[in-house]
């Protein structure tokens, strides 16, 4: 595999997703626990849309990654150790989206083993950690602008 152009329509629309998950978690009734379990709708609300929001940030960084630098990646903590390797994300963004990783294949694989209190616990408390990649992700990619490709 070669590299090539990342494709600015694709990570744009990755970058949007994200950022629209991350909002409807928000909506939701985060400051009350009570009123957040209240509702069974909540609970399903926010693992489908976390686990949405992992899905398109692991999306866009594997894209990132095949077309930027020409390397096929499987594996989602992979993903991770590649970016931090061609210095897309630092050392402690590595261990945090390896985290993040981790927690994606726990919402795919184990959801069975997801309670209502982690969710609530997680999109109350550690949305931030979901941000903190992204805003790396999109630093990464406004600071290296001839990477992309800007046709549609």
């Amino acid at each position: 595999m070669l590299p090539g152009k990342i494709s600015k329509r694709v990570v744009s629309d990755r970058l949007a997703w994200v950022d629209r998950m991350l909002s409807e978690i928000r909506a939701l009734p985060l400051d009350s626990k009570p009123e957040f379990m209240q509702d069974s709708r909540n609970v399903w609300a926010a693992e489908s849309c976390l686990r949405r929001s992992l899905e398109a940030l692991f999306d866009m960084g594997r894209h990132i990654i095949a077309k930027g630098f020409g390397e096929a990646v499987t594996e989602y903590k992979e993903i991770a150790a590649v970016l931090n390797r061609r210095k897309v994300i630092s050392a402690s963004e590595l261990v945090l989206m390896a985290k993040l990783a981790g927690y994606r294949n726990r919402l795919v694989h184990f959801y069975h083993d997801v309670s209502a209190d982690e969710l609530f616990e997680i999109c109350s408390s550690h949305l931030g950690d979901v941000e903190q990649i992204v805003n790396a992700l999109r630093s990464w990619l406004a600071n290296h602008p001839a990477a992309l490709d800007e046709t549609l």
